[in-house]
């Protein structure tokens, strides 16, 4: 095993870490072990993980549920490929999905990564239309101060000014924007903004494939809250004017703002759903592109009538697995379950807990 002083100084050689120069300004933590919300590092400290591996460990480190299923499908197989062959987690998989998504969302597209999932949900979007002979609508809509990854069509929809893509401005293609959704979860909409929305949507509804937003909660945009309502008028607009409606639920989905899924404060279907992160409850990398029966018909009865898409790692069983856990942890399907009187209890609990604790 390596020293401690001996693994960072090969890190600082040869390890390229997440939005930091090579070689890195600043030495990362090293960390050893993790458990519940605690991270462990070599030198004995002990930290809580207050980000949750960036929002991804749902139930925290080493869950005995997770660890369980983890081994049990590797004692069968890690992986296969998808393309021309599937495997129960996969498909188990799926079918909970479409059954815990919104209404509509039927089809489900196994991706690497949340970044990977946007990419894929934008690609549906422009070839549906495509599919329906209007190639002229190729755009994509959305309000700043968003993220949405961190792949070429995915940073095209992050914020254009604030955010970190700002460099690339000239290099992406050029997407339509409005001004940030007015803060607040209950502060009601702001018809003002709600008619912004409903202009941009109504002027550009012949070049816009699709409107994409992070609803309820823009995550690496700061953090900020907007009423759901909003997503009722983008839900409306969108189909009075012929534009499909995608939800960035990534950071979003499985209960991490009181609701399943945010779609559901607003009690909307989007057109295409993206979800990731804690899908595997932060153990494996896995996402996917949640689609309804008319986007997947309209595909399908294009020229082109197959999505040409097909990550080589796309429905991992292993990742599948973990994932099929996660939900059964959530969902109180295990009797080993985290959340003894449901999820929405223990949200509730800690959201009261950290906003005693923090005031």
């Amino acid at each position: 095993m390596l020293s401690q002083e001996k693994l960072l100084e090969l890190d600082r050689k040869r390890v390229w870490h997440p939005y930091a120069p090579m070689p890195p300004a600043n030495p990362p933590l090293v960390v050893a072990e993790a458990s519940g919300v605690r991270l462990r590092l070599a030198d004995g400290t002990e930290l809580i993980d207050g980000m949750s591996s960036w929002w991804a460990a749902l139930h925290g480190y080493a869950h005995p549920a997770l660890d369980a299923a983890a081994k049990e499908q590797l004692g069968r197989m890690s992986h296969v490929m998808f393309g021309g062959l599937t495997h129960e987690p996969a498909v188990t998989l799926a079918d909970r999905l479409a059954a815990l998504a919104p209404d509509g969302l039927e089809h489900v597209f196994l991706c690497d990564s949340g970044s990977v999932s946007v990419e894929v949900a934008v690609k549906m979007c422009l070839q549906y239309w495509q599919s329906r002979g209007l190639p002229g609508k190729n755009r994509l809509l959305t309000w700043r101060g968003g993220y949405h990854g961190d792949t070429f069509m995915a940073m095209s929809v992050c914020d254009p000014e604030g955010g970190m893509h700002r460099m690339w401005d000239g290099v992406l293609p050029r997407q339509v924007f409005a001004g940030l959704p007015p803060a607040g979860f209950a502060a009601g909409v702001d018809e003002a903004y709600a008619d912004e929305l409903r202009e941009l949507i109504r002027r550009h509804k012949d070049e816009l494939a699709a409107v994409i937003v992070e609803p309820v909660v823009q995550g690496a945009g700061g953090m900020r809250f907007h009423d759901p309502g909003y997503l009722r008028v983008l839900r409306e607009a969108c189909d009075a004017h012929g534009v499909l409606l995608v939800f960035d639920e990534i950071a979003t989905g499985f209960g991490r703002t009181g609701a399943l899924f945010a779609a559901g404060h607003a009690g909307v279907s989007p057109d295409v759903m993206c979800v990731g992160k804690a899908l595997t409850g932060g153990y494996l990398s896995l996402a996917a592109a949640l689609a309804s029966g008319e986007v997947a018909a309209g595909i399908a009865a294009g020229e082109l009538p197959v999505l040409a898409h097909g990550p080589t790692f796309m429905g991992n069983p292993l990742a599948c697995a973990v994932a099929n856990a996660s939900l059964d942890v959530l969902l109180g399907d295990r009797a080993t379950t985290s959340y003894p009187d449901g999820w929405r209890a223990a949200v509730t609990r800690i959201e009261a807990g950290l906003r005693a604790g923090l005031a």
